[in-house]
This record gives structure tokens, sequence and C-alpha cells, in this order.
């Protein structure tokens, strides 16, 4: 079998904001919604192991179909495409077995229990005020539609009694949990159990030789149900209290089934998770409830040994910074690892030892990602780092960690540099340490990477700090964080010591930003990457310049050196479209660029910093040579296409030059693909005619909107390599050759494309990684090959399905 070209090397995602959608299988995988995929998780390798697309909406439930002591080998998921998907294993791969179609809102709750007849039977809760049961064994087929009028169900669980009867729980919106057993094949409401006094928000069933049920509220509280079943099937049977009987196929239920109250939490509690009880050589672990709540705290709770009464074991959390508290939660199957998830979409993870049951928690590494679209990527100038923007308004850094010994190189976010108040759209970078980013605001901003960063950064990687500090500028002043004031946007700069950096507060002055930080912000931190309550509060950068346009920030680039800065913003009138150049020593504005009449939604400049590419809505593109005028750059329109004369004929989404400065790449919405240059010739663009730069490709059409493109910034012998980013998710590589016949259209040849790999919305930006190899890798893997390739690339892709993602792509195979 031929080795494949697509390679992921890292997805960077998070989970969705909604309740149910995590789920830990005994097996040790975590499946959690990611926009409309279901991401499979290994903790252990602590990357995403696969991404399974089916949905076509946010998926807002998951859930792992529970064996006794047998591996799970089916998933279940439901969405806002208002379907509910049963994933099946098959050959170490998970795929769509069934989708069951029938709800007219979104799905928001599933669960589901293997049937002794070898059937699945299934659950889900859905905004249309039903619940609806199902079951699957080749297929699916809706079992029962249970009607709740004005009221809706937050969630659902099920649950087999100890004769094999199937029993429901729904908890909802009118404050009750309700109870049906499934009689003559039909699902009958058995019993109401009041006590909440708000919304209930989940309910979880826990077998132990007697049923119970734990329910958690928007009133802050989490009772625990007990119920004893008895089935006598003759009609003098007598009913314990408390209990559930069958008297002639008929539930009765006599007494109070309650057996605890559980308070402890200050806010809306939203998730509860049960560990069963471990009893396996030197493991025991007794029966407990895991909390989760939006007071930013996760509560375990259970049994005291000599009393039985139900208290607080463990409390974890309380976490600071730019959070909401938490959503759901869940324990690994031996109970040494607890995890919770987010408001912002962040997996927070807390681990001990499994020997040691009273050992301390402690906070672990997790994947992370953003919570919404991914707006744009680059690269650091040494392809060491990857730096990212989106509409959930952070910029987010994700580099390799490198162990010692090489025996695994594993991506993680280790900064989150800009946490913002407006969504963000672009960004460059302008040296090592340093980069522009744009937001909503109308607003550019500089950041610089602090000392403490630095030095994460240098553990992280296995780099040599010296080395580090030698290459940037201005070492011996770097501060030593950042901090955001209260009401601000600006990140200011920490230093180790306020008076030899003339900070103007004092130190014993509370209402100081670095006075109140100084002891909680800046903890060296150890060779792991850190965890997500570090992201937070301890990783920003401190903000060095600020510059604005008169509209929304669309794009930006940097050229080759670093010393220009292009941006343009958001535009409906020529006025409004020009590019603005920005030097990177002074930050000043140093020219005005007009030419487009709406908005340029992508820039590019030579690999040689003479030329300024632009492309834009008004389906054209611009061309600016750079001159010097009194040693600054000065960059005059060299040429330009025209609405008569364009071969576009909708919005130009991307461009990109070729590593040789010989010709530029641009791609559309009108799904073509078109190589520029001055044709027939071998010199670079700018260096002959401007009237002489045409199209020296035949027209590539890649069957759908074509919204990024870029060029492997290495030859493939006399070939260049492509990759073109689709609306749909899709990404494709091409090799172009130059050729004198373009009516052949022997010069275009389709190389990869991604499948199962692919985004499952629209891919926002691409880019290659500016050296061979894989980051973090031994150097001798990032040589070329004996035939002169470069063997292995690296393409990073951002997509608005939330997900960055990198690929190795081994050009050997092409």
């Amino acid at each position: 079998m031929a080795a494949p070209v697509f390679e992921t090397c890292h997805v960077a995602c998070c989970a969705n904001r909604t309740p149910h959608v995590l789920s830990w299988s005994r097996r040790g995988l975590i499946a959690f919604g990611s926009c409309s995929s279901v991401a499979l998780y290994d903790p252990q390798e602590v990357k995403i192991a696969a991404l399974l697309n089916k949905h076509t909406d946010r998926v807002n439930a998951v859930q792992w179909v529970h064996r006794e002591d047998c591996p799970e080998t089916h998933l279940v998921s439901g969405g806002s495409d208002n379907s509910v998907i049963v994933w099946k294993e098959h050959d170490g791969k998970f795929a769509a077995a069934a989708v069951c179609s029938g709800h007219s809102g979104p799905v928001c709750a599933v669960d589901a229990v293997p049937l002794r007849s070898g059937q699945l039977l299934l659950a889900s809760a859905s905004s249309d005020s039903t619940v609806k049961l199902w079951t699957f064994s080749d297929g699916a087929e809706c079992l029962q539609t249970i009607s709740f009028g004005s009221s809706f169900m937050m969630d659902v669980s099920l649950a087999l009694l100890p004769d094999s009867e199937p029993v429901l729980a729904c908890g909802g919106d009118d404050s009750k949990v309700i109870l049906y057993v499934q009689l003559n094949g039909q699902f009958q409401k058995v019993l109401t159990l009041q006590g909440h006094e708000d919304w209930v928000r989940s309910v979880e069933w826990a077998a132990k030789g007697e049923l119970l049920l734990a329910s958690c509220s928007q009133d802050c509280m989490i009772r625990v149900w007990k119920l004893v079943v008895k089935c006598a099937p003759q009609a003098d049977a007598l009913a314990e209290e408390g209990a559930i009987r069958m008297k002639e196929d008929v539930f009765e239920v006599k007494g109070n089934t309650l057996e605890t109250v559980l308070a402890g939490h200050e806010n809306w509690v939203y998730g509860i998770h049960w560990q069963p009880p471990v009893n396996k050589g030197s493991m025991k672990q007794p029966l407990s409830l895991l909390s989760a709540s939006m007071d930013k705290t996760m509560i375990l709770w259970g049994p005291e040994e000599a009393s039985g009464v139900w208290v607080e074991k463990v409390r974890v959390g309380e976490v600071g910074g730019n959070t909401l508290g938490f959503l759901g939660c869940q324990i690994s199957p031996d109970g040494s690892k607890i995890l919770a998830h987010a408001f912002h979409g962040a997996l927070h993870l807390w681990y001990r030892d499994k020997e040691d049951q009273e050992g301390e928690w402690s906070p672990g590494v997790v994947v992370s990602g953003h919570f919404s679209a991914v707006q744009d990527l680059s690269w650091d100038p040494e392809g060491e780092f990857l730096l990212s923007v989106g509409s959930d308004q952070t910029t987010r850094l994700f580099t390799p960690w490198r162990r010692k010994d090489f025996s695994q190189v594993t991506w993680h976010e280790i900064s989150r540099p800009q946490i913002h108040g407006y969504d963000m759209q672009c960004l460059a970078t302008v040296g090592r340490f340093q980069f522009v980013s744009g937001a909503d605001e109308k607003v550019l901003r500089v950041f610089r990477a602090p000392r403490n960063f630095v030095e994460n950064f240098a553990n992280i990687g296995g780099t040599s700090l010296e080395k580090l500090l030698a290459s940037t500028q201005d070492a011996a002043s770097l501060p030593e964080g950042a901090s955001t004031p209260a009401l601000g946007l600006s990140n200011k700069a920490v230093f180790q010591d306020l008076a030899t950096h003339n900070t103007q507060e004092k130190e014993g002055d509370f209402n100081s930003a670095s006075a109140q930080y100084k002891e909680s912000y800046f903890h060296p931190l150890s060779l792991t990457p850190p965890p997500e309550d570090h992201l937070l509060q301890n990783t920003l950068w401190p903000e060095v310049q600020k510059y604005g346009h008169g509209f929304e920030m669309f794009c930006l680039a940097s050229d080759s050196a670093r010393t220009v800065v292009a941006s343009a913003c958001k535009a409906s009138k020529a006025e409004h479209a020009s590019i603005l150049l920005w030097s990177t020593s002074s930050w000043k504005q140093l020219q005005a660029l007009p030419c487009h009449s709406l908005t340029v939604t992508q820039m590019a400049f030579s690999p040689d910093g003479r030329l300024l590419l632009a492309v834009s809505r008004d389906r054209t593109w611009s061309l600016w040579k750079r001159g010097n005028t009194d040693g600054s750059p000065r960059f005059s329109l060299y040429t330009h296409s025209t609405k008569d004369s364009a071969v576009h004929t909708r919005i130009i989404w991307s461009c990109d030059w070729s590593p040789d400065n010989k010709y530029f790449v641009t791609s559309s919405r009108d799904k073509k693909v078109i190589m520029w240059g001055h044709r027939g010739s071998v010199e670079c663009v700018g260096e002959k005619s401007s009237a002489d730069v045409l199209p020296c490709s035949s027209v590539l059409d890649v069957g759908d909107s074509a919204t990024a493109v870029t060029v492997c910034p290495f030859l493939l012998s006399d070939q260049y390599l492509l990759a073109v980013g689709l609306e749909s998710g899709q990404i494709v590589l091409y090799k172009w050759r130059p050729v004198e016949d373009l009516s052949s259209g022997s010069d275009w040849s389709k190389c990869a494309e991604t499948d199962a790999q692919s985004h499952t919305l629209v891919v926002k930006r691409l880019r290659w990684r500016p050296r061979s190899g894989q980051a973090g890798q031994r150097d001798e893997d990032k040589r070329p090959s004996e035939s002169g390739h470069h063997a292995w690339v690296q393409l990073a892709s951002a997509g608005a399905d939330h997900a960055v993602k990198i690929f190795n792509i081994n050009t050997l195979t092409l």
C-alpha cells in the first residue's frame, strides 16, 4: 500500500459550549463535539486520534455506549442538525452506522444502553419538546416519541432494571425528574421526582445493586435518588418503602426515594458523572460522584465509610482569567483523572497517582484550541512555532513539545499572547518573538514576547536559552510578563523589578496591576506545557504599540526582512480600500496605496521583498514595486488587473508567491486558480515591463470556491507545489510546471487531497512551514533526500470549523 501523502501531525480544537458534549470511554478514549465533528482524543498520547465527520451542524451531545467488561464499539452523538448518529467501530476506525432523523429541533442530549437482544436502545432529547426512543441493530428505527408540550428536557439517561427492563430518566425546565419504564414495548411514566427549584441540567444513573440516580440543577443543588426495584408479578406482593414494584405489569411507587442532597457549589451545577466502584487487586475505589459548576469548580463526592453520609471529598478548580465556569465533567475509568470542559471550550484535566487514593490532584496537560472560527495563522521565521487568531477573540501559540530523549514529540498550546474583547481577524509575524494582530475594533496591536515566554519556550522546545536571548533584540530589557487591567484591552508589561524599570507604580499599591499580579502571575514552569489555568493567566504578551484604520481590520502582511507591515480594512468605497504601510522600527505610517474599490482580502510580499501583491473583493489584483526615498521604502503601483480584462469573475480570496519570485498565484470564488508572471521568460516578476505580467498557466478549475492558496517554499525539481483550500473544507495539492502551450492544460497535475482529514467548513488560511522537515524532530530528519528533494514539509491550515491542523507531507510520494 502506498504511503499516504497527508499525515495529520496535530489538530488543535476544543469542546463545544454545551453540557453533554463530552464522554470518556473505558478504553481511555475521550469523545467530544468540536463544531460539527466528533473528536476522539487520546489523553495518553495527548493528541486527537481522529475526527468523525457526518453532522452538518454543531454537535451538542456525545455518549459512549458502555458495556460490561469490554471496550466500547459504539458511540452516539446528537447535533443542531436535528439528527442522532450512531458510530460503529470497524477495523479500528469509527464510521457512521446510522443517522436517526425525526426531530424538528436541535438534539441537546443522548444516551444509549445495550439490550439483551443485542440491539442498542437510544434516547434523544430535543428543543422540539420531545424525547425519542430508538432501536439500533443494522439500522435505526424510531420506537416511540414522548411529547412534553411547552416544556423540554435538558438531559436523558437510560439504565437497565435487574430484570433487564430499561428505565428512562428525564430532567427538564419544569424542575422535575420524570421516570419512564418500558412496558409491553412502550415507555410509560411511572414516577415524578420533585425537589429541585430550577431547571434540571443533568441526570445520570449509577448501578450498584440498587439503582442510584443523580440530578443537578440551576438551583446549585445535586440530588441523589435511591430506587430499590422489586419485581413481584403476584397481585398481593408487598412493596417496601421507596421501592418500585411490578404489579400486574403496572409499576407502583410508595414512599420517598430521596437519598441525599449535596450542597457545596455556589452557582449553577451543569454536569454530574458517576465513578463506579473499583475493587481489583490493589486498586480500591469506592462509588463516587463528580459534579461541575459555573462557579469554576469540580467536586468529587462520596459516602463516608462509617456513617454512609455523602460528603465532599475533593474540590478542584477556582481558576481565574477569562472563563465562565464548567459545563460538564467526566472521570477516567481508573479514577485517577478528572476532566471538565469550560464555557469557552477549554478542557481542564487533573490527575493523581493511581495507587494513592488520598493523593493530591495536580493540573495536567491536555489538548486545546479555538472555540470559534480560526481566521488567520502564521509561522515564526524559524518555523518552530505557529500563531493563530480567531473569532473567539484570542491569539494562540502552538509548538512541539520535544522530550529530551526524542521518544515522543507532540504539539501543544504553550501561550495565549492575547485575550481580547473583539473578534480577531488577521496577524503577521514581524520578528522571531514579535507579531501584529488585527481585530474588529479597527486597531492593529503589536506584541512582543516577555522573558517568561522565552524561558518556557527554550524548556519545552529543548533549545538553548542563551541562543534565544542572543537573537532577541534588547533581551536585557524584556519584561517578565504581562497583565490586562480591569476594563482594559491593552496588555501591560510587568517587570520583575518595578523600581529599575520606572513603572511609576509603588510596590505596595494594590491598585497597581503589576503589584497585584506579581506573585500570582509568573511562576516558573517545568518542562511540561502549561495547563489551561496557566494559559489563561500567565502567558500574555505585553503590547508595545498600536495603530488603526477607519474600519474593521481584515488582512495583514509583512515583508521577509520584517521591516514593513501592510494592512487593510473592510471597505465598501475606494477611499477606504487603501493599503497602509507601516515601519516596524518606528511604527509610523509610511504610505497609503490607493487602487482597489472594495475590501482587500489578502496581501503577500514577494520573498525578496521587492513587490507587494494585493487581491480584492472587486475581483482584481494589484502589484506594487518597492523603491527607496531618503532611506525609507516607497512603493509605487507596478501593474494591476482591471474588471474588463480580469480573468477572475468573482471575489479573489487568496494569493501567494513562488519561492523564486518568478510567479504569483491567485484563487477566487469562481473556482479558478491562476499562476501569473512574465510569460515565456525566466525573469522574476517586476524585472520586465509591467504590461508583460500575464497568466502563465492554464486556468485551473478546482470545482469549488478556492478560499485559500499557498505555494510551497521548496521546488520539486522543476515543478511548483501548491496547496488549495476549498469552501467545502477540503485541501488539495497540485503540481504546476511552466509550459509554452497553455491550451492543453497539461501544466497542472493533481497530487493528493484530504478526505477524512478535511475541515468541515471553509478553509480560511493555508501556510507552509518556512523550513523543511518536521518541527521538533532531529536535525537529520530535516535534510534533503539523495535526490535533492526535501522529503518532508509541513502545511498548517485554519478553518471556520474552529480547527487548526498541521499536516506532514511526504514530497517523495508526490
